[in-house]
C-alpha cells in the first residue's frame, strides 16, 4: 500500500508545469491542512488499513516546502500507526523553499527521502523555466539536507529545452555528481496544455542524441537506470505504481487506486476544504489495466509477465525479441531500449 499526499502550493508557476497548483491562495494553507487530516482519515477507512500496511508515503505537488512541519504534524500523526517498519518516506521540495530549518523539521517528523526540483544548474535556464530558485540555491539545499541527516537525495534535472547542448547538460550532470545525491531524475521536457509554453512549442528541442547522451553520461557516472527517466537507488514509492499496487491519494488533485478503481477527490482548493472526502470514481476495465501493466512495465525495470499477454501479443513480443528490442527472462519480457519502450507497446498491441 502507497500513500500520496499533494500540496498545491507554489512561489511561481513553471512555464512547463500542469500540476494542479497555486501561487496565489497561500491563506488557505492552515484549513487545507486540516481538511488533508479529514480525508487520510476517510481514505484509511476506506482501504480498511491494519497496522503496518503503508510501505511507501510521497508528499508531492505543487511545492511541500512551502508549507511548514508544524502543520505536517496532525497528518503524520494520523497515519503513523499504519506504516511498516523501514517505511519509505519522501517529501519532493524546492531549493528557494526549502530552507535547513524546514529540512530538519520535515526529517524530525520521519521523512526519510528528499526530492529536489533543480531543473538545472544554469541560472539562464532556470530563468528561461520560470524557476525561482539560482544554482547557489540549489547546491545550498542538497547540502543542507545532507547536514541535517538525509542520506537518501534526489534531484530532477531537465533537458530538451531551446538552447540546451550537449556541453550544458555536461555542466548539469557533473555538478549533479558533485553533490552527495543518490538518485537522479533526467526528464524531457514536454509541452502541455494550459501552460505559458503550450503557445511557444519552439521551447523545446527535439533531439534524440541529446537523450541518449544525457542517459549515458548519468550511467557512466554509476548510477543504474532502472527506468525511462530515472537513475541511482530506486524510489520505491515510484516502484509500487508502476506494479499497479492500490494507493492511497490524498489532497486536491490526488489519485487513489484499489484493485480496478480510481479515486479522484476535488481539484480546486475551496472545493476540496469544503467537501474533502467526496470524491469521483472510475472503474478500470481489464483492458485499460492490461494496456497500463505493458506501458509502465516496459518503460521500467519491472517488465511485463509473459502470463497477462494474449497469444497474439506474445507472439508479437517474441518478434521484438528475435529483434533484440526485448529480452526474456524467467516468464518476463524486458526492454532494452526505454526510449522506445511505448513503440515496442504499441506493436504488441497491434497498433
Amino acid at each position: 500500500m502507497l500513500l500520496y499526499i499533494h500540496i498545491p502550493y507554489c512561489d511561481s508557476k513553471c512555464s512547463y508545469c500542469a500540476f494542479n497548483s497555486y501561487t496565489d491562495r497561500f491563506d488557505t494553507r492552515v484549513k487545507y491542512m486540516e481538511a488533508l487530516g479529514r480525508q487520510l482519515v476517510n481514505e484509511i477507512d476506506r482501504f480498511e488499513l491494519k497496522k503496518g500496511d503503508i510501505k511507501t508515503l510521497f508528499i508531492g505537488g505543487g511545492t511541500p516546502s512551502t508549507v511548514k512541519p508544524s502543520l505536517y504534524e496532525n497528518i503524520f500523526k494520523h497515519f503513523e500507526p499504519y506504516l511498516s517498519e523501514n517505511a519509505e518516506i519522501t517529501t519532493e521540495a524546492n531549493p528557494n523553499s526549502a530552507k535547513k530549518e524546514w529540512l530538519k523539521g520535515m526529517r524530525e517528523l520521519g521523512v526519510n527521502r528528499v526530492s529536489f526540483g533543480v531543473q538545472s544548474f544554469s541560472n539562464s535556464k532556470l530563468k528561461l523555466l520560470n524557476r525561482a530558485h539560482s544554482e547557489k540555491d540549489a547546491i545550498k539545499a542538497v547540502e543542507d539536507a545532507k547536514d541535517v541527516g538525509f542520506e537518501r537525495i534526489s534531484i530532477d534535472l531537465i533537458y530538451s529545452v531551446a538552447g540546451d547542448t550537449k556541453e550544458s547538460m555536461l555542466e548539469d550532470i557533473k555538478t549533479a555528481f558533485s553533490l552527495p545525491v543518490t538518485h537522479i531524475s533526467a526528464y524531457e521536457l514536454t509541452i502541455e496544455s494550459n501552460t505559458p509554453f503550450e503557445s511557444k512549442p519552439q521551447m523545446r528541442v527535439d533531439d534524440e542524441s541529446l537523450a541518449r547522451f544525457v542517459s549515458d553520461e548519468i550511467q557512466k557516472r554509476g548510477f543504474k537506470r532502472y527506468e525511462v527517466s530515472n537513475y541511482g537507488e530506486p524510489c520505491r514509492h515510484n516502484v509500487g505504481y508502476w506494479q499497479l499496487k492500490d494507493y492511497m491519494g490524498v489532497g486536491a488533485g490526488a489519485v487513489g487506486f484499489k484493485r480496478d478503481k480510481r479515486y479522484y477527490p476535488h481539484t480546486a482548493i475551496d472545493e476540496y476544504i469544503a467537501k474533502p472526502c467526496e470524491v469521483g470514481i472510475e472503474e478500470l476495465n481489464k483492458e485499460s489495466i492490461l494496456i497500463e501493466k505493458l506501458f509502465l512495465g516496459l518503460r521500467s525495470f519491472i517488465g511485463v509477465k509473459e502470463s497477462i499477454l494474449s497469444e497474439k501479443m506474445r507472439s508479437r513480443a517474441d518478434i521484438l525479441r528475435e529483434e533484440n528490442i526485448l529480452r526474456y527472462e524467467n516468464g518476463v519480457f524486458y526492454c532494452n531500449d526505454y526510449f522506445i519502450a511505448d513503440e515496442a507497446v504499441l506493436y504488441i498491441l497491434g497498433e
